[in-house]
């Protein structure tokens, strides 16, 4: 079987493994890389998404990179384009040579008595072996291949199309069609404009409404852009988006009656008369208790006043050969059905983790800082956060790693293991921090958190960069 050695390797050729390897090869040259992606492109999730309008949820000057920073004016992006700044950064840093395509991981093992880790690997039917002394997982927690499973009564009845965002047919005709979209989150709302443009009518139907915010996006220097030269202008916007983000999400977590109170102000300006704000846009839940939708330049607000959007809130009785059934007796007429109703969570794109020939139990192990997981020898895993962009979070535990890994080598140790002190009494928190339905339902698979560091993730920017730079290296953290 053949086989390939590498000082570490990265799985994933997403924004976060690309990420991974800038750092890595910035910080460690002495360490060579490869990373391995199951697809046959860089970019991962905003590569595999092509339903129309899939946009980024969060500001480009913090989403992107800080070595490679965005290089237009508008926070907002739609998923081409950050698909393809992916690619130029990955291009411009000669990390895209690193990555080896068509490379699916099944199978983690490690051995002890080498400190080794052997990966299995499927390239395109055949077995591959990669053998390294470090894994950085960049593979997100979303199944790339099965969406969330959630069961709508009769819908096999439906003898029109159903469709799923994530498996979006190209060409896909649309034109002059009846839509419902049963969803009410940010695939749901970034949908709902863009099919209105082609068709005959749209309805977002939802079982409990979302809280649905306009955002400023255009792209048009700003006076930031006409003071600065380009790289101090973007130093500076991406500053000001951290600070702005964090102070919004401790704002609406501290004060939550008045946000509650606020945002209904704003959507009660923007929506037609026709459209009351309760029950449509009044969400039983306070503000970041989930993700918050944002919509460019009020453009899910725009589509209700064509008169060829709706939005429709209830539960389906059934589902009949020409339409919807609700509980209330209304029956929505549909073409097409979408349904956007959210994301499957799995961890490492599915593979197996074995020590020593005995299978890992994930769910049942905590993490370490949100970044090592406890038992696991030489493995991070990167994650951003949920109530901030992605890239902050996976870049400041990158950071870390490379620390850890300059660490180990300046010490010539060879294995780096969290372990809970015998005796130890956790008191377990949710690892990701929000009650959406896709994380609910997932969070059986996922590992642990606790209240007590080092075995709480990290839920800032800040205290996470803090940390990677001046943090303890031996709290619950055993290296040899």
């Amino acid at each position: 079987m053949e086989t390939h050695h590498y000082s570490v390797i990265i799985v994933g050729a997403g924004i976060a493994g690309i990420n991974a390897a800038y750092r890595l090869q910035s910080e460690l040259p002495d360490h060579p890389y490869v990373i391995l992606e199951a697809r046959s492109a860089i970019g991962g999730t905003w590569d595999l998404f092509r339903y129309p309008g899939v946009r980024s949820d969060s500001d480009l000057f913090t989403f992107g990179f800080s070595w490679f920073p965005w290089d237009e004016f508008n926070p907002i992006a739609d998923g081409e384009s950050i698909a393809g700044y992916i690619r130029r950064a990955a291009a411009h840093y000669d990390i895209d040579r690193h990555v080896v395509f068509r490379h699916r991981v099944l199978s983690y093992h490690w051995s002890s008595t080498e400190n080794l880790w052997t990966l299995l690997v499927d390239h395109q039917g055949q077995l591959v072996l990669y053998i390294t002394r470090f894994i950085i997982l960049g593979t997100g927690y979303y199944d790339y291949d099965k969406p969330l499973d959630s069961p709508i009564p009769g819908l096999d009845r439906f003898e029109r199309q159903v469709v799923h965002p994530q498996f979006w047919p190209a060409n896909l005709d649309y034109e002059g069609k009846r839509i419902v979209i049963i969803g009410s989150g940010a695939t749901a709302v970034t949908l709902l404009p863009r099919l209105v443009e082609k068709a005959a009518k749209v309805t977002m139907l939802q079982r409990s409404p979302t809280y649905i915010l306009p955002m400023v996006n255009k792209n048009t220097r700003t006076t930031v852009d006409a003071l600065f030269p380009p790289r101090v202008a973007h130093r500076i916007k991406r500053a000001r988006w951290i600070i702005t983000s964090r102070l919004t999400v401790l704002f609406c977590q501290t004060f939550p009656r008045f946000t509650r109170w606020l945002f209904r102000l704003i959507v009660s300006n923007r929506i037609p008369p026709q459209i009351p704000c309760s029950p449509h846009f009044d969400p039983k839940y306070n503000p970041w208790e989930q993700r918050l939708c944002i919509c460019p330049d009020g453009d899910f607000f725009a589509s209700l006043h064509t008169g060829r959007a709706d939005v429709e809130t209830g539960t389906i009785r059934e589902v009949v050969a020409d339409g919807i059934i609700l509980d209330s007796e209304k029956k929505l007429e549909a073409d097409m059905i979408v349904t956007a109703t959210g994301m499957r969570l799995q961890m490492a794109g599915g593979a197996s983790f074995y020590v020593d020939d005995e299978k890992y139990p994930l769910p049942e192990k905590y993490t370490w800082n949100g970044v090592m997981l406890q038992d696991l020898p030489n493995m991070a895993m990167l994650t951003g956060y949920t109530n901030a962009s992605w890239t902050l979070g996976v870049d400041a535990k990158m950071r870390l790693i490379c620390r850890l890994l300059r660490s180990m080598a300046d010490h010539q140790h060879s294995m780096a293991v969290p372990r809970v002190p015998g005796g130890s009494k956790l008191e377990e928190k949710q690892l990701l921090d929000l009650k959406s339905t896709y994380i609910v339902k997932g969070a059986e698979i996922l590992p642990r958190a606790a209240k007590q560091r080092p075995w709480c993730p990290h839920d800032n920017y800040l205290s996470e960069w803090l940390f990677a730079k001046y943090g303890s290296l031996e709290e619950g953290l055993e290296v040899t």
